[in-house]
């Protein structure tokens, strides 16, 4: 570990589910929004399936393959339905 973080973002039902709003995430080198989200999954079980959910990425909506640097600012949301 490098000491790199992203500053991860909850909103709606996901900050209801992990309890927080926000948090420090520790980011060993580059990552993806799917390697980032399967982390999540892991340490929130709660969020199964965490694949499901959705990214943005300094404040830009993001692709699952998208990369994430250290001091990146992450939204994690659930998708949203028009109706």
């Amino acid at each position: 570990m490098n000491g790199a973080t992203i500053n991860l973002l909850y909103f709606a039902r996901v900050a209801e589910l992990v309890g927080k709003r926000s948090e420090a995430w520790p980011l060993d080198g580059e990552s993806t929004g799917a390697q980032l989200l399967a982390a999540l999954g892991e340490r929130y079980p709660q969020l199964a399936p965490a694949g499901r959910l959705k990214l943005a990425i300094n404040q830009t909506h993001a692709k699952p393959s998208a990369p994430i640097r250290a001091g990146d600012e992450v939204a994690v949301f659930e998708p949203v339905t028009g109706g």
